[in-house]
């Protein structure tokens, strides 16, 4: 189980499109009858971060188990797609300006939460050395840690195109971290270039691999009628509180098997989801176009935010901001005249319309959310309030145990046996406050109930500070 935060690309948007549009995820195991693809692209840098390290502290692997895992993962999805012509090996360069801002930021991040991460299992009773543990920004155009991984790549390429017979027949083409530009903009730069060749054939077959969510926004916009995204299957149902984020809750993902996710299916999707009403259809001095619908599209997302861009404030997919896009975008399209989009051109006059139905939504979207907060901190107050409760119901079943006499001490033990598994079996911070005062029930039974009730709380509160109140906070 490896655990991921997906927040690359476009944040919230994979859940959505999967929610929204179910057939375009195709589960693959044993007896899946899969098509056959002709062109294999790579994205190489998910294949590294898995294989160098998941989320939080990560032991360093030695070069060669680092190497082994990537070269197994790709052996993996080889055998899984089973590529006819072409392999793309892309590896991540030096990044456009507009996404250096936030590449930094993630870099101070990592740096930081790796810090706590260290501080976090010291205290714990971890021992280990800073330099057993991997940092993730080592993988950084023109590290030396990259410079290796380019190097073994290059040497696993020869060896399989020497050694093993289904590769012997394929073109490849490895664009290193020497080469400016993301990996997956390369993958599409390259594909553009090649359609635009004679003796192109528009039935190429492809499928790329990646687990970034603009990866589907790039496969729409190239127009290719065959094409999928091969992805490790995500389990949604898994969530967890980051240990190091606590302003945000990050995704539990278990990868459980892969899956296609076949653009094909959502192109049709789209045109039928964002088409008009028939009356308005008719009425369009334009004609309706399903390509030109597939690019307006991706430039709704864009307002949702990406690695390049910020998202509007007001706009957050998880509440339901590209549904009011796509409902906005039926409503005003048959009014602007043309399309929002002209071969990536955008066309401001033509998106105002949209943009000023949404800016008339902002002001309640802002009143709902301020709302949704408020009600989350009055939750939290009250579960503070039950906590303090809680932990004054204990002190008493304790000091009440400590006093029995000795003829009704086994009901006095019993009582508080039955009021500490109840509140162990809790959901809620009182209760696991609770349940850790049972490491002091020997001290009540001679008498020092004051001292066994502070001895209880600091054991628990201690390795635990940001998840538990001292009664001062509470009662303040």
């Amino acid at each position: 189980e490896r655990h991921r935060s997906f927040a690359m690309g476009v944040p919230k948007f994979y859940r959505w499109i999967s929610e929204r549009y179910p057939l375009i995820n195709q589960a693959i195991d044993d007896a899946t009858l899969l098509p056959h693809f002709d062109n294999l692209y790579l994205d190489m840098n998910g294949v590294i971060h898995g294989a160098t390290h998941g989320d939080g502290l990560s032991k360093s692997l030695t070069d060669s188990e680092v190497m082994h895992k990537m070269f197994s993962y790709i052996d993996n999805m080889v055998k899984i797609t089973r590529p006819r012509k072409l392999i793309y090996f892309a590896v991540d360069g030096v990044a456009p300006r507009a996404k250096m801002n936030q590449q930094r930021s993630r870099r101070f991040r990592a740096a930081k939460d790796a810090a706590e991460a260290r501080a976090e299992a010291r205290e714990m009773g971890e021992v280990f050395d800073d330099e057993d543990l991997f940092d993730s920004n080592q993988i950084t155009p023109g590290t030396p840690f990259m410079a290796r991984v380019s190097k073994q790549l290059q040497y696993y390429i020869r060896r399989r195109l020497r050694d093993d017979p289904a590769w012997r027949d394929l073109r490849i083409i490895f664009s290193g971290h020497e080469v400016p530009g993301e990996g997956e903009h390369k993958i599409v730069e390259w594909i553009r270039a090649a359609k635009s060749q004679p003796g192109w054939d528009p039935n190429t077959r492809h499928i790329m691999a990646g687990l970034d969510a603009d990866l589907i926004m790039l496969s729409l916009a190239v127009h290719e009628p065959h094409f999928s995204l091969l992805r490790e299957q995500i389990d949604f149902m898994g969530f967890r509180n980051s240990k190091h984020d606590t302003k945000a809750k990050t995704r539990a993902a278990r990868h459980v098997k892969w899956q296609l996710l076949h653009i094909g299916v959502l192109r049709e999707y789209l045109e039928m989801d964002m088409r008009p009403a028939p009356a308005a259809l008719e009425a369009m001095p334009f004609a309706w176009d399903g390509e030109r619908c597939v690019d307006d599209f991706v430039l709704l997302t864009a307002l949702c935010g990406n690695d390049f861009i910020p998202h509007l404030p007001s706009l957050d997919i998880g509440e339901g901001a590209l549904d009011e896009l796509i409902r906005l975008y039926r409503e005003t399209l048959p009014t602007v005249g043309g399309w929002l989009s002209e071969r990536g051109i955008i066309n401001f006059a033509r998106l105002d319309p949209l943009l000023l139905a949404m800016g008339a939504m902002e002001e309640d979207t802002m009143k709902r959310r301020d709302a949704a907060m408020a009600k989350h901190h009055t939750r939290k107050q009250r579960e503070a309030k039950d906590q303090l409760r809680l932990f004054g119901r204990v002190t008493d079943k304790m000091a009440a145990a400590a006093e029995a006499p000795a003829a009704g001490a086994a009901d006095a033990d019993g009582a508080m046996e039955a009021f500490l598994l109840e509140a162990g079996d809790s959901d809620d911070e009182a209760g696991w406050v609770i349940a850790g005062s049972a490491g002091v029930e020997a001290r009540m039974r001679a008498g020092a109930v004051a001292d066994a009730v502070a001895s209880g709380f600091a054991s628990v509160a201690a390795p635990a500070a940001s998840r538990l109140l001292t009664p001062a906070q509470l009662l303040s």
